[in-house]
């Protein structure tokens, strides 16, 4: 029986994942906590860049040349180990090239100076920690449910590569929802053609699978020290063409650089929560939300 093993969530965008036994869906329809927070640096140019904040969404003022400190731009950010405490709402960073150091606890909202600094110096240039109540700092903003993946399709795809086990291709992916109990690529269930998109519930809450999603350069490095991977996204796109299912919907796949499923969560949803053992149960296609 298909059922949800793990619930993933990024406080910091960009930076590792906390694991969760439950989680609350927030209004917008993410999990709680995920994303709430992201780091920022001040370009000063005065022309868009990419990975620039929606300006509208921050706590502080932002331009349209401030960009995300994250991964895609930035190899430090695999340098720092994470480890969060919710329920205090602090977090503990060190650097793990330094291993005597016992790591710097910070308040993620008191102590949210204090740590914008201690960033600032451990990336040699200043960045600020904006935050973002209303539903976290997003990628695709039309698809602002969790992320589901299942667990065969993380050991699936680490069979493709030598060195790589399911625990690595889980903290490159950086799913929301790991669901057991069902085979690999199960997820390409959860969408249909283009405008149309799968309802499905995991216990008491509904979601609504939009569409596979497109990956950027993040998956293709270590997730331990930034290097690209050789060869990774030749021989994902190769793979993922020869084992798409016959379920997947092909319409989607312009490129096969892509995996893992964007949802939405319905209003009636939110303020649910979901926990781990919960039963997954999929639905019917319907028109996805514009």
């Amino acid at each position: 029986m298909a059922s949800l093993d793990r619930i993933r969530i990024h406080p910091i965008k960009s930076l590792d994942a906390v694991t969760l036994q439950t989680a609350t869906i927030q209004t917008g329809g993410g999990l709680a906590w995920d994303r709430r927070y992201a780091i920022v640096k001040r370009n000063g140019e005065n022309e868009p860049l990419d990975d620039t904040p929606p300006i509208s969404s921050s706590d502080l003022p932002l331009q349209a040349s401030d960009t995300y400190v994250n991964g895609k731009r930035e190899p430090a950010v695999h340098g720092l180990h994470i480890e969060y405490d919710l329920e205090r709402e602090t977090v503990t960073l060190s650097d793990v090239d330094d291993p005597t150091a016992d790591g710097d606890t910070f308040h993620l909202e008191l102590d949210r100076d204090c740590l914008a600094s201690w960033l600032s110096e451990y990336l040699g240039y200043p960045v600020e920690l904006v935050r973002n109540e209303a539903g976290g700092f997003l990628d695709d903003t039309d698809a602002s449910g969790p992320t589901v993946i299942a667990g065969a399709t993380l050991k699936t795809v680490a069979s493709w590569y030598d060195g790589i086990d399911a625990a690595e291709v889980c903290r490159r992916l950086r799913p929301n929802l790991v669901v057991e109990g069902v085979p690999a690529f199960w997820e390409d269930r959860l969408y249909g053609p283009p405008g149309q998109g799968v309802s499905f519930t995991i216990g008491a809450t509904t979601f609504q699978g939009i569409n596979p999603c497109q990956r950027c350069v993040v998956p293709t490095r270590n997730p331990d020290t930034g290097e690209p991977t050789d060869g990774f996204r030749e021989t994902f796109v190769e793979r993922r063409r020869e084992t798409l299912p016959d379920w997947a919907s092909e319409e989607w796949f312009d490129h096969y650089f892509r995996i893992m499923v964007n949802t939405t969560v319905p209003e009636a949803s939110w303020g649910t929560a979901i926990e781990t053992g919960d039963a997954v149960s999929v639905g019917k296609r319907r028109r996805a939300p514009q």
